[in-house]
């Protein structure tokens, strides 16, 4: 688990590997991650935007972007957090993920960027 604070928000991410949706052979690999975002501010925050950058080892490099997470934009009160879980297909058996979440401070109604900390993306024999 790889974990970062920024501005008081607390982002941690797990992965797991899905073998039983990944195809080697034609070059698809499926990665599930689970991320907790934890508001360790002393207001509430919404979370409305996310931005990833997807990295392959081959080379390739995605830029996905939209409204919120998992078709939510969920509020997270001084306090409390917010799991969710959503998954990635590679083209190589190794890459990565980082990205942010742009969220707005609902007391003095300001938005601010939460920075999501990379994380690998490795199938489990290649740690052998």
């Amino acid at each position: 688990m790889v974990t970062t604070i920024t501005d008081g928000v607390k982002i941690s991410v797990e992965t797991i590997y899905q073998d039983e949706h990944s195809n080697p052979a034609n070059e698809h690999y499926m990665f599930a991650y689970r991320i907790d975002i934890e508001n360790l501010s002393a207001h509430a925050i919404q979370l409305m935007r996310r931005k990833w950058f997807i990295f392959d080892s081959n080379g390739t490099v995605r830029e996905v972007e939209g409204e919120g997470v998992v078709g939510v934009q969920p509020v997270i009160e001084s306090g409390d957090s917010y799991s969710y879980v959503s998954g990635c297909n590679l083209k190589t058996d190794i890459g990565s993920m980082r990205g942010n979440y742009t969220m707005h401070n609902l007391v003095l109604e300001k938005s601010f960027k939460v920075n999501i900390p990379e994380f690998q993306l490795i199938v489990p024999y290649k740690l052998n």
